[in-house]
């Protein structure tokens, strides 16, 4: 708001009230006077109309139209300022006479269609006033008088009136009341003129001492002489001045006295700051040192870990029941957990300093989420409780981001449910919030009919070393770090965490992350489409897992039944899928009399029992109709047992695939691999020349175009970080070639990040891959881009693709102990022992070449770039050699690297992996003899 100063003021409110005033008077006057002339000439028309109308009765009963005519000549000329015309018209509304010529004798006259008014009419014009009078007979004058006739009117006479003196005479009134206006606003304006000068002038002169003062002059004071609360203003400025003026001098003495003490205090800052630095290099070097604790603490805590898993590993190996295999499955999870939950332990002071960093990968969210579940079950089944898990129909099945988290805070959190809950459920949900693009909101609910959290205890929940109280702790255990774990690695994801709770009426934790989906391929060769229309059976008495598992199945197009109990009328169905709690104490005999009793109206029969009675399904297992499963049910493994008898054998007769004996064939097409580091294309090669005819490979981006310029290839596979020219860069120019302007370029990168797909197809790529590369995703993206394959049977040849049989090894994880994960290593090459070894032995020679980088880095003599360079390197190579904590640390590493943080702040990271490569280096002589 703009502010006025208080000449504006003094002006402003000296001439609003006289101008306000002066114009509700004149306002008020002029208009009485303007209604008063109006008024009088009505008035005087009214005196000049009314007795000719009484004098003209005479003549117009004995129509003598001159007497008349005389009569209302005499009244014009004796009226004439004021009177136009007079004219008077008989009672058919004709004229009868008229004092004068009128150029419209309409305007005079009443309408015809209606009678004579009996009094006196005005009508107002924008020149004139009309004024109409009835002539009315009185019967005096006349011999033949008709009393009955006596309120009929002779006629009437019109008279007009001219406004032209009037409106003068108006105008006048409203000139004369605005000059008596404009004369008080000039005497108002020299009144406020004069209170202007005796008060704002003065002011003004104040304003402007104080600004000197402001500046410094502190001698200089208001001298002029003032009347009333002025003169006391300017006292009180003049003293301010003196106070100023005493205080600035005492001030410069403070001044002097602190400069004599600074002076005396900075040789003490100069010691201090000696010392500080010799403390901060000791902070430095403690850092190292703990750095290197967790090192070796790591190994050490993980070396009896890795014989339990190795161990178990051989044992699974061996000839087993399918309880042992499920026994040994659950105690290598819990191993690997265990594992987790200690590397978690380590790199608390990681997550402390922001260091820690996630993968994004592209993973299977249902199946991860099984996994948590699987793991967690026995736990919950041994005190009785039933664990649900429940995962919204529209989350993607593939997602990027970081598996292993998300479960470690699953982990956390349904483990603390467990810990705290005696009886009832624990239901594990998963809702999408949110979905644009790629970009996806998922929120988990973990609720539990445990003891619940008081209010004040809810405060100390994520805090660290510490739980809800002391009575709690020494009950239930824990180090009281998952919460604090689980809150940090939340924050990290982009989400949020919180919990809702009232005591001994069970919690609700719940918790937010930002995820992204993937359009790589989820393998998973289950044909779904064989359960439509199918009837199941379905018997579950908790009320939870059977609303779940109905919304599974009605979401496939099963018609479902569903009762708490197993009925005594059973009508028959395709499937019968039973689940028994811990609470019902199930036996042998039980199961028994349940199976014999459904197989008559069942042929598949699917029993879910608790983790801890699977020793009681040994015998029904033996049957080919029935399936034992554990609770809770995983989607694969239950989709398994019930696909079991229904999966007929498909062929699908695709040209230039298949020979008649089922053996792959390879497709007459020419396929270029660029890729710098030799493992890779090494890899890359192998795999392509079983399933194309023609292989050309290109060390970097230069050879690729010189060959694009050469020859013409039906498909490109282009490494995108390379030398010298990078993918992209080597992609545009062969766009620009005569012979491959239109081949597909296929980029192959080891980044799955947010937005990389999109960003490679924008720069001009027509598809993507991600290493380390499956073979069956490879088949599948030269099938497609394939220019011998008809575009109409693009997706029969991605379900063939999926049937081919695969080496079935789980992904090796990267928390895991071991150096080297032969499985994974096979895997990774195609299930070629040569290959993997040849792989593996071309990673051992590039070993010593890195690790002379990194030892130059942490000299100083090596710029992050550079090191970056030979880190990438080295995280391509170990994608192929199953190698997953070397390779894990690649990416820890060359990720932050590309964060731009400094060699000193990743100095741990490049110790532990110098280690790594030792031992890589060491156990790799087993697998190369």
């Amino acid at each position: 708001m703009k502010k006025y100063g208080l000449r504006a003021r003094v002006i402003t409110l000296t001439l609003a009230p006289t101008l306000i005033i002066g114009l509700l008077l004149s306002s008020f006057f002029t208009m009485n006077r303007y209604n008063d002339l109006e008024t009088q000439l009505i008035s005087s028309g009214t005196s000049i109309i009314e007795p000719l109308a009484i004098s003209s009765e005479y003549g117009m009963t004995e129509k003598n139209r001159e007497a008349v005519r005389r009569l209302i000549s005499y009244a014009h000329r004796k009226h004439s300022k004021i009177v136009r015309s007079i004219a008077v018209f008989d009672e058919h509304n004709e004229l009868f006479v008229t004092s004068n010529f009128h150029p419209n004798f309409e305007s005079l006259t009443f309408p015809k269609n209606q009678p004579i008014p009996l009094l006196l009419n005005i009508t107002f014009q924008e020149e004139s006033i009309i004024l109409r009078t009835p002539v009315l007979p009185e019967g005096q004058f006349s011999s033949n008088f008709d009393s009955s006739h006596i309120n009929e009117p002779l006629g009437y006479i019109a008279i007009e009136l001219d406004l032209s003196s009037l409106r003068l005479q108006q105008y006048q009134e409203i000139f004369s009341a605005l000059i008596v206006l404009m004369l008080g606003l000039s005497l108002s304006g020299v009144f406020a003129y004069r209170l202007m000068q005796d008060v704002t002038q003065p002011i003004s002169n104040m304003v402007s001492v104080v600004d000197r003062i402001r500046r410094g002059h502190l001698n200089v004071r208001i001298e002029n002489k003032l009347h009333g609360e002025l003169d006391t203003l300017k006292n009180g400025i003049n003293a301010m001045a003196i106070s100023l003026s005493e205080y600035h001098v005492e001030m410069q003495q403070s001044i002097d006295q602190a400069t004599s003490d600074l002076r005396e205090t900075l040789e003490q800052l100069e010691i201090q700051n000696v010392e500080l630095d010799i403390a901060k290099k000791r902070a430095q070097e403690a850092a190292r040192v703990k750095s290197e604790f967790l090192a070796n603490m790591s190994h050490e805590l993980r070396t009896p870990l890795n014989g339990v898993i190795g161990f178990t590993r051989q044992m699974l190996k061996t000839s087993l029941s399918n309880n042992q295999q499920d026994y040994l499955q659950t105690i290598e999870r819990s191993a690997n957990n265990l594992l987790t939950i200690i590397n978690d332990i380590l790199d608390f002071s990681k997550l402390e300093a922001g260091k820690l960093l996630l993968e994004n990968l592209p993973f299977n969210f249902q199946d991860t989420l099984d996994e948590v579940v699987s793991l967690l079950a026995p736990s919950a089944h041994e005190k009785g409780v039933e664990i649900t898990l429940k995962i919204d129909q529209r989350v993607p099945s593939g997602l990027i981001g970081d598996p292993l988290r998300i479960q470690q805070v699953l982990n956390n959190l349904v483990g603390n449910s467990i810990k705290f809950t005696e009886k009832g459920n624990i239901d594990i949900s998963v809702e999408l919030k949110h979905m644009h693009d790629d970009s996806i909101d998922l929120q988990f609910v973990i609720r539990d009919t445990g003891i619940g959290i008081s209010e004040r205890q809810q405060a100390q929940l994520f805090q660290a070393f510490s739980q809800a109280d002391a009575s709690i702790s020494r009950r239930y255990g824990g180090t009281g770090l998952g919460l604090v774990i689980t809150q940090k690695l939340v924050a990290q994801m982009g989400g949020e965490i919180g919990l809702s709770s009232r005591l001994h009426q069970g919690s609700t934790f719940w918790f937010t992350i930002k995820m992204s989906s993937t359009e790589l391929p989820m393998i998973d060769e289950r044909d779904v489409s064989q359960l439509e229309n199918k009837k199941l059976l379905l018997i579950e008495p908790n009320m939870q897992s059977a609303s779940i598992l109905q919304q599974q199945f009605i979401h496939h197009g099963v018609f479902v039944t569903y009762r708490s109990t197993l009925p005594d009328i059973i009508e028959p169905h395709d499937f019968a899928l039973i689940s028994l709690n811990s609470s019902s104490k199930p036996t042998a005999q039980s199961l028994e009399l349940i199976s014999k009793k459904l197989a008559p109206y069942c042929p598949t029969i699917v029993i879910g029992l608790p983790s801890t009675e699977l020793a009681l399904t040994e015998a029904l297992n033996q049957r080919s109709h029935i399936t034992c499963l554990s609770k809770p049910f995983a989607k694969k493994k239950l989709l398994d047992a019930l696909l079991h008898h229904n999966q007929p054998m498909q062929e699908l007769a695709l040209p230039n695939l298949m020979t008649h004996d089922d053996k792959p064939q390879r497709l007459p097409i020419k396929v270029m691999a660029v890729d710098d580091n030799p493992a890779n294309l090494k890899l890359i090669s192998a795999l392509l020349h079983e399933q194309v005819e023609t292989v050309v490979t290109c060390k970097n981006g230069i050879d690729a175009v010189q060959q694009a310029t050469e020859q013409k290839f039906d498909i490109i596979l282009m490494d995108i970080q390379m030398p010298k020219m990078d993918g992209v860069m080597a992609c545009k120019e062969i766009r620009k070639t005569v012979l491959n302007a239109q081949t597909p370029v296929v980029a192959v990168t080891a980044h799955a990040m947010t937005g990389e797909r999109e960003r490679l197809i924008s720069e001009g790529m027509d598809d993507y891959l991600t290493k380390p590369i499956e073979e069956h995703v490879l088949q599948q993206v030269i099938i497609h881009w394939s220019p011998l394959t008809d575009k109409s049977d693009v997706e029969k040849i991605e379900i063939l693709a999926n049937a081919i049989p695969k080496l079935h090894v789980e992904e090796a994880s990267c928390d895991k102990s071991s150096s080297i994960d032969w499985e994974a290593a096979l895997k990774q090459s195609a299930g070629k022992d040569d290959l993997a070894k040849e792989m593996l032995e071309m990673l051992i020679e590039f070993i010593p070449e890195v690790d002379s980088w990194i030892e130059k880095a942490l000299e100083g003599n090596l710029s992050t770039e550079e090191l970056c360079h030979y880190i990438h390197k080295l995280h391509g190579s170990s994608s192929y050699c199953g190698v997953p904590r070397l390779k894990q640390l690649c990416n820890l590493i060359e990720t932050a690297l590309r964060q731009e943080q400094s060699i000193e702040e990743i100095e741990p990271e490049l110790f532990e992996l110098q280690d790594e490569m030792y031992k890589v280096t060491k156990d790799a002589t087993q697998w190369l003899k």
